[in-house]
């Protein structure tokens, strides 16, 4: 069983602080740091985070052509994160090359390298989205399949897809791949854009390996009870 991710996905430096600081200051956390934050703090407010003793899951979704991801991971790979992402839609080339690249920046910091994480089709993606936008005759469960194969075979070490889609992963790419999971609600709550949600406890139930939760606990009257009753509900739930 892996972590259950915070979502920091605030606007500034300050509300990041004002809703950490509500925590013990003894409990290690594993984070979610996106664009949001990073493209306004950069790479200090991850360094800050690490100083903490905090795990960072860097969520930037690298998509380019493999040269430029690649130097980009290896600058990644400096910054001793735990997990960082790519979109699987990159390409082969393109994935392989983010490994690289963020196992060479590892080796220049003397850090222990990222987990490579691969995004398939975002949570917010519906099946008629994935038939009339993005011009896929397969299937959503299809799609994620092969694209999950694909990051697999490129050297990835897991991907971000729906909970959903788990079981069929499972079955068809195999256990020995982590499967981390967004769009985690709880049982009648707002899905707000996700499409393809669920609970803790059916996230656990399907296979995943490791949570990202944002808004439910973000937002929450009290973040820090709403944190612990989402690790209490993963931590309990059956497998």
């Amino acid at each position: 069983m892996g972590p259950l991710i915070i979502s920091l996905d605030v606007a500034t430096r300050k509300d990041l602080f004002q809703l950490l600081d509500q925590f013990d200051a003894n409990e290690t956390l594993t984070v979610k740091i996106g664009m949001e934050m990073f493209y306004g703090e950069g790479p200090q407010i991850v360094r800050d985070l690490l100083k903490m003793g905090h795990h960072i899951f860097l969520d930037l979704k690298l998509h380019d052509i493999p040269n430029t991801v690649e130097n980009g991971m290896r600058q990644i790979g400096r910054l001793g994160v735990t997990y960082t992402t790519v979109h699987a839609l990159g390409g082969s080339q393109m994935i392989a090359q983010a490994k690289r690249g963020l196992i060479n920046g590892a080796q220049d910091a003397g850090v222990a390298p990222a987990r490579l994480l691969a995004v398939t089709e975002l949570t917010s993606i519906t099946p008629k989205g994935l038939r009339n936008e993005q011009n896929c005759r397969l299937s959503m469960a299809e799609q994620v399949i092969s694209l999950t194969q694909l990051a697999k075979q490129a050297g990835a070490d897991g991907v971000i897809t729906s909970p959903l889609e788990v079981p069929a992963l499972r079955e068809q790419v195999g256990v020995d791949f982590l499967y981390v999971t967004p769009g985690i609600r709880p049982t009648g709550a707002l899905k707000d854009d996700q499409a393809r949600t669920a609970t803790p406890s059916e996230a656990a139930h399907n296979g995943s390996n490791a949570l990202v939760i944002g808004r439910p606990i973000i937002q929450a009257a009290d973040p820090v009870s709403a944190y612990h009753q989402y690790l209490k509900e993963w931590e309990n739930a059956e497998r």
